[in-house]
């Protein structure tokens, strides 16, 4: 099952990891058509079908995706990035770059302003594909719960009043212009200094990108009857002053207690469905009056989602501190 999708994401995954390490031989069409056991047109003609665009333009987007990283984090001079990227010379990156974003490498440094970088795609997304959760194997590890403060931050998002769900969530967006998938995360992906990025620059391009909830009256009404609206988007610092992007709104999080519902790296395809029915489970039972605390249903307060199996399963929850009336 997805036999297909699983090689492709073997091959576009290692197209990243030869563009970070320089590697332009193994980048040639025909090794990697060879390492799949194919010719060259049917390699290319099924990569345009999952991509949406020839083998050479993602290649050069993604090689620009990973230049522009390092033209906004390092003093690294425009020739050296162009030449580390596999661009023959200045002018010909400088071209490349400016088809691509609109502005030179050169005004980009000075004014680094959100563009929708190309970001890796995900032939073999368990999620989309609806085959994770299988139930072939159960999580033995436990949940942890615990309680932080969460200093105040921003957050930068798009959000829907109406889907339920990952899956049904990019469906919505898909059909409103410049709020796809594609283009969302590309122009979160090119925003520096996320809170939550543990390697954006690497080829997790989705570094720091997580789903949220915002308490509000005209949302969804979820499954312990608060009304919801879902989110993706950033965490940024609370004093990011950067360009937003029009199609996305930046609130303030003020400071606050929240609630942690976390579960360690798991296998998505054999664990997902039994870790989701731990933390569900956990969620609701947890006995928040004998801790002191209740869930915080204010409007406008943010529930946060991190679902990434190499790392973790988190839920954050807005909670205060129970007032103890007096005997």
């Amino acid at each position: 099952m997805c036999e297909w999708e699983k090689k492709m994401q073997r091959i576009i995954d290692r197209i990243d990891l030869c563009i970070k390490k320089n590697d332009d031989e193994d980048l040639s069409l025909s090794c990697l058509s060879n390492e799949l056991g194919y010719s060259k047109y049917y390699f290319s003609r099924k990569f345009k079908e999952i991509s949406g665009m020839q083998f050479r333009d993602y290649l050069r987007y993604r090689r620009l995706a990973f230049a522009l990283k390092e033209l906004r984090n390092t003093k690294n001079g425009i020739l050296d990035i162009a030449l580390k990227y596999g661009f023959s010379s200045q002018e010909a990156f400088t071209r490349a770059f400016k088809e691509a974003y609109a502005v030179t490498p050169s005004e980009y440094r000075q004014n680094p302003k959100p563009v929708a970088l190309r970001t890796i795609i995900k032939p073999f997304d368990c999620y989309l594909l609806g085959i994770g959760g299988c139930g072939m194997e159960r999580s033995t590890e436990d949940i942890k719960i615990y309680f932080v403060t969460i200093p105040a931050h921003k957050f930068l998002h798009i959000k829907n009043f109406e889907s339920i769900g990952y899956w049904d969530f990019w469906q919505k967006q898909n059909l409103i212009p410049e709020q796809d998938c594609k283009t969302i995360c590309g122009l979160l992906d090119s925003i520096e200094g996320k809170l939550d990025d543990m390697g954006g620059s690497e080829a997790n391009s989705g570094s720091g990108q997580i789903m949220a909830y915002i308490n509000e009256p005209t949302g969804r009404i979820c499954s312990w009857g608060i009304p919801l609206a879902e989110c993706y988007g950033v965490r940024l610092p609370a004093d990011y002053s950067g360009d937003v992007p029009s199609q996305m709104l930046l609130i303030d999080v003020p400071e606050a207690e929240y609630i942690v519902f976390e579960h360690g790296p798991f296998d998505f395809e054999k664990e997902n469905c039994s870790v989701e029915e731990k933390i569900e489970t956990a969620m609701k039972t947890f006995d928040y009056a004998a801790a002191g605390y209740c869930l915080d249903t204010t409007p406008g307060r943010i529930f946060y989602f991190y679902h990434d199996p190499e790392w973790f399963w988190k839920f954050v929850r807005p909670v205060r501190k129970e007032k103890v009336s007096p005997r």
